[in-house]
Order: structure tokens, then C-alpha cells, then sequence
């Protein structure tokens, strides 16, 4: 039996940080670590096992993806996007699924949720015309996905409660134009350009509406709402950078010695209250995700699907965890003091990748209100908890 994900992640951490100045500066993941990653399944976690694929509990998921995070934010995030994307695989049809998934066991998926696209219904499929930034890791993918308007007879085809259905689309990488936009600040080893394509035929079977219809493949992962996952995931990345955050301060100021003082960072009674307390918001924030997790997991495999409730609580454990994240990676910035900005220093890198995942809107601001409606008993769009 090969090693667990999260074992295999964690042996992969040396190699992974020996590419961290080459992720930076190529503002891409190396074709090796690519390889490497792929080999143990991690852009598979979420495939179906009867397509190849890991099909692991979302808790293994997260800590997978957490701990690739640690090792490197950027690489963590487009592990991430690969696991995540790899969901759409169970709402095809089988042999569709089949066609894309088991061709190439090393293929890895990407593409942009965001309905930024328009689909023109056509004869067995549709017209697709858009262009979507944000395609995190578009350069190792060998398939993209983009979400479209669908337009039928000229006008948007809409949803029972009168809003666009929107629909991904998945077609060949090389089918897509990739526009190198991704000059940023953090994150940016993840090569998150924009694609594109011009009046694309994809076939229908190609096409997946993930609000409105229900996943082909039976497994009580994809009982598992597609959209808490995604901000598992990124709260997941968040945790992996301040977990980094934390223990590179901590080695830090056992040598640093501020100017002007004899003693070492480590020394002061402000540096221990400060890592302690961070270390208790890691260590809280990271919790409650598992907990909310393990509720959840429990109830969607005892039922068809999840209530509303643990979706909402998910959304708040993974948009909690991703700020407290960030105020963690902040602390440590500052008790870093002139050290934390070199670009030697990961301190300062950590920075930069945590406040670019504060920016997903899945676990935006919005969302402490989307959640607070809910717990406070008031009317409120579930439709993408």
C-alpha cells in the first residue's frame, strides 16, 4: 500500500522547498515538482477512485493541501485548484469522465468557476466565447474549465428563481489562449493567468451545471458541497503559510538580538506573549475547521445530502480560518522586525502569499454575513454555500 496524501505531501516538503526561488522568479510551478506532485495522486484527491483518483475525505484533503502550503504557499494553492477542479469529474456521465480522466494518469485540471464566459447553444453542444482571470497553475493543465452564461434563443437561460444558471465548460488546454497577466504580489509562483477562447465547440457532455444539477458518481464526497470545498481549500493554504510563519519566527528569534540589546528576540517578554497567543489562534482556528469538517462528513454520509446549517458553518470555519491566518502571518511579520523584508526571509513571503488568499471571494467578508443571516434566522441566497 503506497503512503497516505498527507504523508506523501510531507515527504515531498525538502524538494519543494528547494524549488522556492525558481517558483518565484518563473511565477510557475517547475515541470518536475509538477511530475512530482501528480505522481502521489495530489491533483487527484478529489477524482473518483473508479476514474484513478484518491477520492479522499475532505479532512485529509485540507491536510494535505496544508501541508504542501507549509512547505510553499504557492504550490499548496495550485494543489489546491487541481484538487478542487477535479470534483467537476463527477457530474459527467461516465463516459465522458472516462474519456478525459483515465486517458493520461498524470493530467491535471484548472479553470475559473466565475461565469465570465457566454455559451451560444449549438447543434450537440455549444459556441463558447469568454476570457477568465485567475486560472491558477493553466500552464501544467492539460484540461481548463471556464463557467458561462448559457444563452439560448439570444437571452441568458435561467434558473427556477429567475437567476443565469451558470455552467462550466471544459475543454483542452491547448485549445486555449493563455495571457500572461500574472504580475503580483504574492502567490506568485501560481501562475494564475488569464485563458481564453474564441467560439470554442464543447460538447454538451462537457458541460456541467454544478448549482443546479447533481453529481454522477455515488461516493459521499460529492454529497460534499462543491463550494465549501473549494474554501476549505483555501483556508487550508492559509493555515500551511501561518503554521510556516510561526516557526520561521520562532527560529528566528533564537538568534536575532534587536539593536541594542543583549538579548536575543526570543528573550522578550513581548516576543513569548506574542507567539504564544499566536500559536493559540492557529491552533483554535485550525480546530474549529476540523471539527465543523468531521460534522459535516459524518452527516453527509448518514444522508442524501447536506443541511444548510453545516454548509454555513463550513463556509464560517474556512473565511475564520483564512483571516486568522493572515492576522497570525502579520504578527510574526512584525516581531521580525527589519529581517522579515529581505527576500531571503519567507516571513516576508508568507506576507505577501496570505494576503493574496484573504482576496478569494470564498472567503471573502461577504461571507461572515451570508453565515450571520443564517444563524440569525433571516432569509438568505444558500445557493453557493
Amino acid at each position: 500500500m503506497g503512503a497516505s496524501p498527507v504523508s506523501y505531501a510531507a515527504g515531498l516538503r525538502p524538494q519543494i522547498e528547494a524549488c522556492a526561488a525558481q517558483i518565484e522568479s518563473a511565477r510557475r510551478l517547475p515541470p518536475a515538482l509538477v511530475a512530482a506532485l501528480a505522481d502521489g495522486g495530489l491533483f487527484r484527491l478529489c477524482v473518483p477512485a473508479t476514474l484513478g483518483g484518491l477520492e479522499a475525505d475532505p479532512a485529509t484533503v485540507i491536510e494535505t493541501i496544508e501541508t504542501v502550503a507549509r512547505a510553499d504557499g504557492a504550490a499548496g494553492w495550485c494543489v489546491m485548484i487541481g484538487a478542487t477542479t477535479g470534483v467537476v469529474s463527477a457530474y459527467l456521465d461516465d463516459v465522458t469522465a472516462r474519456s478525459i480522466y483515465t486517458a493520461d494518469p498524470a493530467l491535471v485540471t484548472g479553470g475559473v468557476f466565475a461565469p465570465r464566459g457566454k455559451a451560444v447553444v449549438a447543434d450537440g453542444g455549444y459556441r463558447v466565447t469568454g476570457r477568465w482571470p485567475f486560472a491558477s497553475g493553466c500552464e501544467h493543465c492539460g484540461w481548463l474549465m471556464g463557467g458561462c452564461i448559457v444563452l439560448e434563443d439570444g437571452k441568458p437561460r435561467l434558473q427556477a428563481n429567475g437567476m443565469p444558471d451558470p455552467v462550466m465548460m471544459l475543454f483542452p488546454a491547448r485549445a486555449a489562449t493563455i495571457h500572461d497577466t500574472w504580475d503580483v504580489a504574492g502567490l506568485r509562483g501560481t501562475g494564475s493567468h488569464d485563458i481564453e477562447v474564441r467560439d470554442l465547440f464543447v460538447p454538451r457532455e462537457h458541460a456541467v451545471a454544478l448549482v443546479t444539477t447533481g453529481p454522477q458518481a455515488p461516493g459521499a464526497l460529492y454529497k460534499f458541497p462543491v463550494f465549501g470545498l473549494l474554501a476549505l481549500g483555501i483556508a487550508a493554504v492559509a493555515l500551511g503559510i501561518a503554521r510556516t510563519a510561526i516557526d520561521d519566527l520562532v527560529a528566528l528569534a533564537s538568534s536575532k538580538q534587536p539593536g541594542g540589546s543583549r538579548r536575543t528576540l526570543a528573550d522578550r517578554g513581548a516576543t513569548q506573549s506574542a507567539v504564544a497567543k499566536a500559536e493559540a489562534q492557529w491552533r483554535a482556528a485550525r480546530a474549529f475547521l476540523h471539527a465543523t469538517v468531521a460534522e459535516t462528513w459524518e452527516q453527509v454520509q448518514r444522508a442524501d445530502s447536506m443541511p444548510v446549517a453545516g454548509r454555513a458553518l463550513l463556509r464560517l470555519a474556512a473565511t475564520h480560518a483564512t483571516e486568522t491566518s493572515a492576522a497570525v502571518v502579520d504578527a510574526m511579520y512584525l516581531l521580525g522586525g527589519g529581517s522579515s523584508i529581505y527576500a531571503t526571509s519567507r516571513l516576508q513571503r508568507c506576507f505577501r502569499d496570505v494576503h493574496v488568499a484573504t482576496q478569494h471571494m470564498m472567503v471573502a467578508p461577504p461571507t461572515y454575513e451570508l453565515s450571520g443571516r443564517f444563524l440569525l434566522g433571516l432569509d438568505a441566497d444558500t445557493a453557493q454555500l
